[in-house]
């Protein structure tokens, strides 16, 4: 394998492929599938938008980011909030509402694209500069890290063997065990709990082999026969807020994806095209009950570690999710998996988003010795994890509620713009933007040069 990595993964052969496809289907289920757990949303509808929302976002980026989109955390307190607007009437279901709000909020995106359409990508990405993307890259990981080491806790032993096959396979394997460390280290540990006796396979037993995972009642549609219009309005001004935050998190993953697997993607396809994939990923899963989707960064983690970059290998994935949607069976068999062994996976995977951040400084050549380069970087490092690890783990305003990373990322825009000295401007570095040579990506992409 080379350093450019695997850019046509057809050249390892189909069988290969899917186990490719299965290793980025079991990085994003376990965090997939947590937010309808504390939600309260149906998980076999999660995981069937999680497939769909990944290959709707494929086919309007002309099929080249290698994103999985999975549930996003971000819009958890938003339907806590709406779920409270209805604890005096237990009789109604608020999953409906809530869609609303999140099909409203992923609107947003849409219009957010069209100002990246309208204005051109390098007018818009002066206020999303390296200094500004790479601190926010090495924060999503950071913020992260903490609910590995968290599951990690469950059983530390189990945890350091999923993380030992990873680091194993993927430095001394020879051939796909290489590139495939993930899976290895999620069956190996997996299987090493069931010997001990530490995995409950009961509701694997009890589960049903095929279900139908959407439920005509939390679909937005069911609000036809009659709703609440002051709980409806109530509903898209919660949630909708809080799209501007999942919005700044997103260019930050595409510009680490970018990174990771060095293509300009946010100038190819664009950031017009990604915004509209993910915004339209969301509102299509909100409006058949399911959580908001976003990008997601442990498949980026799988990206860096496996250096197989062929979008084609995550819509195999995302086929995969959908097909086992239709599998209670499966989904109780994968939510069976030993908790520290999805945190000892996590744990490398976390750690390589920060690393990819740390790579986009540095190789973006960001100048520290400028104090306004310094007091951006601190303002979103601090904010970032400052808030993600207090108390509340979040900044409430009235029922928004702002993560860490959102008010960094907020904090670290908003002095870019206003603080002298931005003096950046996309595209004009050669070792710029991508971590990698412009010239190469931009060729790779088939783009001409200006």
């Amino acid at each position: 394998m080379s350093d450019q990595g695997i850019r046509d993964a057809r050249s390892l052969g189909v069988p290969k492929m899917l186990l490719l496809g299965f290793q980025h289907m079991f990085a994003m289920f376990g965090a997939t599938v947590l937010v309808p757990v504390l939600t309260g949303l149906p998980v076999s509808t999660t995981l069937l938008f999680a497939g769909l929302g990944t290959l709707l976002f494929h086919l309007l980026t002309k099929g080249k980011v290698p994103a999985f989109l999975g549930s996003s955390f971000a819009f958890i307190g938003g339907y806590a909030a709406v779920a409270a607007l209805f604890k005096d009437a237990e009789a109604i279901n608020w999953i409906p509402y809530a869609g609303v709000g999140v099909a409203c909020a992923g609107l947003l995106y849409v219009v957010l694209s069209a100002l990246f359409r309208s204005f051109g990508v390098k007018r818009v990405m002066r206020f999303f500069p390296p200094i500004v993307t790479g601190p926010v890259i090495i924060c999503i990981g950071l913020c992260l890290a903490s609910s590995a080491i968290n599951n990690c806790e469950a059983n530390w032993w189990i945890a350091l063997l999923a993380l030992a096959v990873v680091v194993v396979a993927n430095i001394w394997g020879k051939g796909m065990i290489r590139i495939i460390p993930i899976l290895l280290g999620v069956v190996g540990s997996y299987a090493v709990a069931a010997i001990f006796g530490q995995v409950d396979f009961q509701p694997v037993a009890e589960a049903q082999w095929i279900g139908f995972p959407i439920q005509w009642s939390n679909t937005v549609f069911s609000l036809f026969k009659g709703c609440d219009g002051g709980k409806l309005v109530s509903a898209i001004v919660i949630m909708v807020p809080i799209s501007l935050a999942t919005m700044i998190e997103h260019i930050g993953d595409v510009c680490a994806i970018s990174s990771t697997v060095g293509e300009n993607f946010v100038a190819d396809p664009g950031l017009h095209r990604t915004l509209l994939g993910d915004g339209s990923a969301t509102a299509l899963a909100a409006l058949f009950g399911a959580p908001a989707n976003t990008t997601y960064g442990e498949n980026t983690g799988v990206l860096a570690l496996t250096k197989v970059y062929d979008p084609n290998v995550i819509r195999i994935a995302a086929v995969l999710a959908v097909l086992f949607a239709f599998s209670p069976k499966f989904e109780a068999l994968v939510a069976a998996m030993p908790t520290a062994t999805i945190g000892g996976v996590s744990l490398i995977l976390y750690g390589m988003i920060s690393a990819v951040g740390v790579r986009n400084v540095v190789e973006n050549q960001v100048d520290f010795t400028k104090s306004r380069n310094i007091i951006i970087a601190a303002l979103i490092m601090g904010l970032s994890l400052g808030i993600n690890f207090s108390t509340t783990g979040a900044i409430v305003l009235g029922p928004v509620s702002l993560s860490g990373l959102a008010v960094g990322a907020l904090a670290g825009i908003i002095l870019n713009a206003i603080l002298p000295g931005n003096d950046y401007e996309f595209g004009a570095n050669q070792l710029g933007d991508t971590s990698v040579n412009f010239q190469q990506g931009i060729d790779r992409a088939g783009m001409k040069k200006r």
